[in-house]
């Protein structure tokens, strides 16, 4: 028998960036030999960069690649994640804590970072019930959140006529959402109810910059508008908002960025000391009971709580110097506030003042709107107190130098705007002092990188990975690469790892294929441990490692279900609320009565909230509950349409040449026969076609991954790499062939070719310009490389281990695969992030 820790229990209370950067701090410190660590995250993930969800939502960044930590991380430091369990009361004086999975836990010492919850301001019409969004209308502040956008707006963006979206609230939030959704092919209007965008960091002339530059990238700007009142129809999805002045707009989605509330529940309900948010000492504890630390955004230090990371870092460190007894003296006195950001594409930085507060505040401002270019500067006593910057942010890095550490500052006071006489931009890496920060983000100083790269890190990737400098909001990649270069010299190197297939296995794609035959690694695990350095597994490359695998194996592949990520474990999409989108196979869009009718009896017997068209011609159930899905999947007796999956998809068709008198091809028969033959294989990333019966296009088939139009003479064209959601791009002709069935056969061999030499999730509009078509032509139609044989039969191999992954309902993989736990009832349920 194991002889019982003798290390204290340390309990976390969320799992978001204030958390577990406390928990960083704490381990750095030696904490992990005092205390057992437990963390609480209220979200079923590991610990995401929040800040990023705004580039997810743009579709300039993937939701696997904003994990500042990953499984892996919290089992290699020995720290037990409940991820998806909330914590639903806090006892201070038993010093436990009770979760809704029903487990009661104790501590020696608490961490609560709940961190915020986002604000939904009093308009009538948002709700359909007490806890439920009417559909259309959502917050920005989780990864869910940003999912479900993505979804909503991608189905909005497939209806084919011009949709619409309001966002209340003209925040950094709210232009990056709106940002986001003119990027996946959403028209945006901004309503901010003061007159001027961004007020908490811009003056008048700031906004008005802003605004035109906003405008100019398509996003309209309504301000002085208190949004009042939403409208929505029969099945309670949004259709428009209305103002206080009794203005009205049409909306066909409504997102609400208005602010955040700290998630102050849990503490009040504790007996803690509650005012804008958790009140706190300088050594970042409760001011109430000397075992309870608060950190983040629920923490509220002499009277301030702050929204920014820097100062949360800040707090991290005092909280875990003075709880692992490194410097127990350690104090908090509040931070400086700045922030360098990109606003919908607009470079904006702003530090301290934005305007002369007393008579003697120097005050130097440049305005030049035609170039959308506004600065300026506040100095007080010689110091710099203030500055702002939007359109050109040349000199910030310099600017940033003087607020924290009051660098003596030029008396050309213009010098400060322009290079005039202060370090030139390009070459300020060799000016800065030692300790300027590089990255407010993760409080990185310049020390520390020339460090790391003195230490063989030679990389700006590299780099990025060791200190985590550009890993926050990102703004500061430019500045930390003339430092990366400056202190590297001749020495720099690219990061390899740029081009490895999955983060983990140190390989490019070939090489990795060959290994993997080679050694006839058949499973996950098995590459993991073959190929990994140190066998070590990375739960942000098993993704990429089973699509691959399936790829290569077909029927031989292991596929081992618990290093799939929740949509493939389940063959369903999670919604925000925890519920399942399920969307049987339709192929071509072509059902029947009998079909119609079973979906309609299954809706009925599940309750299944909305029934929706989807702009692939099917239907999609969206609110099934996750122990219902195998008895749904039974009841419909449909296969998969595999609208979850890194996969082929669907085969949009026309009706063709049956019954329109335009056709000239017979489009949905040869869409359903392509659907058929390559139903559910997988791929590097999602795989849309579509074929249309004539060149009025009515299926959208240059758009699609893979498109065909049919043309007079019973010929059919095909194209390949199109594009129309976050990109828009016209696919290029791969060929003109004369039959059906060499459609079938080049729609193979391409589709090949590319799950073979395509990037994980790299979509076939990146890599078809990226090998280029003439190559791909050569090579699919020309067989220039003598592969096409090979080509077709390692597809054939795919499509004979085809097996509908509804058929697990028979034999659930695990005992939890459709299972959910159960809540701890008689509890007040108090969100935690």
């Amino acid at each position: 028998m194991a002889p019982a820790s003798t290390r204290r229990r340390l309990v976390v209370v969320g799992n978001g960036m204030a958390g577990v950067r406390a928990v960083e701090e704490i381990l750095a410190r030696g904490g992990g030999d005092q205390f057992d660590i437990t963390v609480f995250g209220d979200e079923p993930y590991g610990n995401y960069n929040r800040i990023q969800l705004s580039n997810v939502l743009a579709g300039s960044e993937d939701s696997q690649g904003i994990y500042l930590n990953d499984l892996d991380w919290y089992a290699a430091n020995d720290i037990d994640l409940r991820a998806g369990v909330r914590v639903v009361r806090i006892d201070p004086y038993a010093k436990v804590v009770l979760a809704d999975d029903g487990s009661i836990l104790g501590y020696d010492k608490l961490i609560i970072a709940t961190g915020s919850r986002a604000f939904f301001p009093p308009v009538e019409g948002i709700w359909i019930d007490d806890t439920t969004l009417a559909h259309g209308v959502f917050g920005f502040r989780t990864l869910d959140d940003t999912a479900a956008m993505i979804d909503y707006a991608t189905a909005l963006s497939t209806t084919g006529s011009p949709r619409r979206a309001a966002v209340v609230g003209g925040g950094l939030l709210g232009l990056e959402a709106a940002r986001g959704l003119v990027n996946r092919g959403i028209a945006a209007t901004v309503i901010h109810s003061g007159p001027v965008l961004m007020n908490a960091q811009l003056d008048e002339t700031g906004g008005a910059v802003l605004r035109r530059a906003i405008e100019n990238v398509g996003i309209d700007v309504l301000t002085g508008k208190r949004t009042t009142t939403a409208s929505v129809d029969d099945s309670s999805a949004i259709t428009g908002i209305g103002f206080a002045d009794g203005d009205t707009l049409a909306c066909d989605m409504l997102v609400l960025s208005t602010g955040i509330r700290p998630n102050v529940g849990l503490a009040q309900a504790a007996g803690l000391t509650v005012e804008r948010a958790i009140v706190t000492d300088d050594h970042m504890r409760s001011i109430d009971d000397d075992d309870i630390y608060v950190v983040g955004e629920c923490a509220q230090h002499r009277g301030q709580v702050y929204g920014l990371v820097a100062p949360l870092w800040e707090q991290a460190k005092v909280l875990a110097d003075h709880l692992t007894g490194t410097d127990p003296a350690a104090e908090y006195h509040g931070s400086r506030t700045s922030t360098k950001l990109k606003v919908a594409g607009v470079d904006v930085a702003q530090m301290g003042l934005k305007k002369p507060e007393r008579e003697d505040d120097e005050f130097v401002q440049f305005h030049e709107p035609r170039h959308g270019v506004y600065k300026t500067v506040v100095i007080r006593d010689n110091r710099l107190v203030g500055a702002t910057l939007i359109g050109d942010v040349s000199k910030v890095s310099f600017l940033q130098q003087a607020f924290d550490q009051g660098t003596p500052l030029p008396d050309e006071r213009v010098s400060l705007m322009f290079d005039l006489g202060t370090p030139d931009a390009e070459v300020g890496a060799a000016e800065l002092s030692d300790d300027a920060q590089i990255c407010n983000c993760n409080g990185v100083s310049k020390k520390t990188v020339v460090d790391c790269v003195a230490g063989g890190t030679t990389s700006v990737a590299g780099v990025m990975a060791a200190t985590r400098a550009a890993k926050g909001c990102g703004s500061c990649k430019g500045l930390l690469t003339q430092v990366v270069e400056w202190a590297a010299g001749d020495a720099i190197t690219e990061d390899p790892a740029a081009h490895y297939y999955v983060p983990a296995i140190p390989y490019e794609k070939p090489e990795l294929m060959r290994l993997i035959r080679e050694l006839q690694l058949h499973s996950v695990r098995s590459v993991f441990a073959a190929l990994a350095p140190d066998g070590k597994e990375d739960a942000n490359s098993k993704m990429g490692l089973s699509s691959l695998l399936e790829m290569m194996w077909g029927a031989d592949f292991v596929d081992e279900t618990s290093e799939r990520f929740i949509n493939d474990r389940v063959h369903a999409n999670i919604q925000r609320d925890g519920t399942f989108s399920v969307v049987p196979q339709m192929k071509g869009g072509v059902t029947s009565v009998e079909q119609l009718r079973t979906i309609a009896d299954v809706a009925e017997k599940y309750e299944i909230p909305l029934i929706k068209l989807t702009g692939g011609q099917r239907i999609d159930l969206l609110g099934v509950r996750k122990e219902d899905l195998p008895k749904v999947w039974s009841d419909l007796g449909m296969p998969s349409g595999y609208a979850y999956g890194k996969s082929f998809r669907t085969v949009k068709t026309c009706v063709g040449s049956d019954f329109c008198r335009f056709g000239v091809g017979d489009s949905t028969a040869l869409g359903i026969e392509i659907e058929s033959r390559f139903q559910g294989i997988a791929g590097p990333a999602k795989m849309k076609l579509a074929v249309t019966g004539c060149p009025r296009n009515c299926a959208e088939a240059l758009c699609k991954d893979l498109g065909v139009v049919a043309i007079d003479g019973g010929r059919w064209e095909i194209y390949v790499g199109g594009a129309a959601g976050a990109h828009i791009r016209k696919g290029d002709l791969l060929a003109t062939v004369d039959s059906p069935q060499e459609v079938i056969t080049l729609a193979g061999r391409f589709l090949q070719y590319y799950r073979e030499n395509a990037k994980w999730l790299e979509r076939t509009y990146a890599w078809v310009p990226r090998y280029g078509i003439e190559r791909i032509r050569a090579v699919v139609v020309d067989d220039a490389d003598g592969i096409a044989a090979q080509l077709d039969a390692n597809m054939q191999s795919s499509i004979d281990a085809y097996r509908d992954p509804w058929l697990d309902r028979e034999q659930p993989v695990t005992p939890g695969q459709f299972r959910t736990s159960l809540p701890l009832v008689a509890l007040p349920q108090v969100p935690v992030r």
